[in-house]
């Protein structure tokens, strides 16, 4: 009798540690950074918390490559104080001078200040926004005129350099890279809606859904679209928030022309791009809203690497979508 009971608890047992293991959970840590928040999902078999080796990692990219940050190592090298730079900053510098040579000077860095006098970057009110001084500004605009030397910089000194248009992507292939470093393979990083994934979400089983967010005006958010993303970065730039229009009603994205030092007129709402990583997804999605449809639809002969997905005003203000090489339907 006391075997019958015995091996009745053991079944029990048995069923009871199977059915806990099949629900598996994810490490869900959020919290604010680069202006904005992120949320991070994983899957941890030993159920360990990196949350602040996770916030550590942005203290040291912030440190690195913000503006906003008056100290930070982009600042002074912005000042031409003596600073030694550290491989963020290289890495991005490296990344930025790739996507500016393949789009022919469409992304640039050295924009800064030029974004600064229209009001759109870290520093508002610090230039008049006038013809003249943009014109002024614009003689300092050229990545072209910065290179990288193994234990130095050559630079005009009055180059100013902002990665703000990269850096949130490169900031998520830290995260990402480093939970891949303790052995995790599936994972979510998001900041501020670009994101990169690795594997599957272990909760329901099948690969990480993500939505395109709807260009809504009024700040509120939806999302009409949904996508499957897979060991890729996906970075979206929209005109949506940031924006001026003048007195014909014309719209002026934040993006700024790198040829003219004005504002890009433009229809393009959103772009968003998938791309091998992060950072650049999140490069490439500023350089195509700056280039628009039909040039964006040229570029991308070459790159086929790249997916990306347009939201769009046609000539009778009608909302529309493309989708280019590939992108998730």
């Amino acid at each position: 009798m006391k075997r019958v009971i015995l091996s009745f608890f053991i079944c029990i047992s048995f069923f009871s540690c199977k059915k806990e293991k099949s629900v598996e959970k994810n490490i869900k840590l959020n919290g604010p950074v680069f202006g904005t928040g992120y949320n991070i999902q994983y899957h941890s078999e030993e159920g360990i918390n990196y949350q602040s080796q996770f916030d550590s990692l942005f203290a040291v990219i912030n440190n690195s490559l913000s503006t906003y940050i008056s100290n930070s190592d982009i600042s002074k090298w912005n000042r031409n104080e003596e600073v030694i730079v550290d491989v963020h900053f290289r890495k991005v510098f490296n990344t930025s001078k790739k996507i500016f040579k393949e789009s022919n000077g469409v992304f640039d860095p050295t924009i800064g200040n030029v974004v600064n006098a229209w009001n759109f970057g870290p520093d508002e009110n610090k230039f008049l926004t006038d013809s003249t001084t943009i014109q002024k500004l614009m003689r300092h605009v050229g990545f072209d005129q910065v290179k990288m030397l193994p234990n130095r910089f050559i630079k005009p000194d009055t180059v100013y350099l902002d990665f703000n248009a990269i850096a949130k992507g490169y900031g998520i292939d830290v995260i990402a890279d480093f939970i891949t470093s303790k052995g995790i393979n599936n994972y979510l990083v998001d900041i501020g809606g670009d994101m990169r994934t690795s594997g599957i979400n272990k909760e329901s089983k099948k690969g990480w859904r993500v939505g395109i967010e709807d260009p809504n005006f009024d700040g509120s958010k939806s999302y009409s679209k949904a996508i499957t993303l897979t060991n890729k970065g996906m970075a979206t730039s929209g005109t949506y928030r940031k924006f001026k229009v003048d007195d014909s009603g014309n719209r002026y994205a934040h993006i700024i022309n790198t040829k003219t030092g004005y504002p890009t007129k433009t229809d393009v709402l959103s772009v968003s791009v998938i791309a091998p990583n992060a950072i650049l997804a999140d490069g490439y999605a500023t350089t195509f809203q700056a280039m628009g449809v039909e040039e964006t639809k040229t570029f991308l002969n070459t790159h086929p690497e790249l997916k990306v997905h347009f939201i769009y005003l046609d000539d009778n203000n009608a909302l529309l979508a493309l989708s280019l090489n590939g992108f998730p339907e």
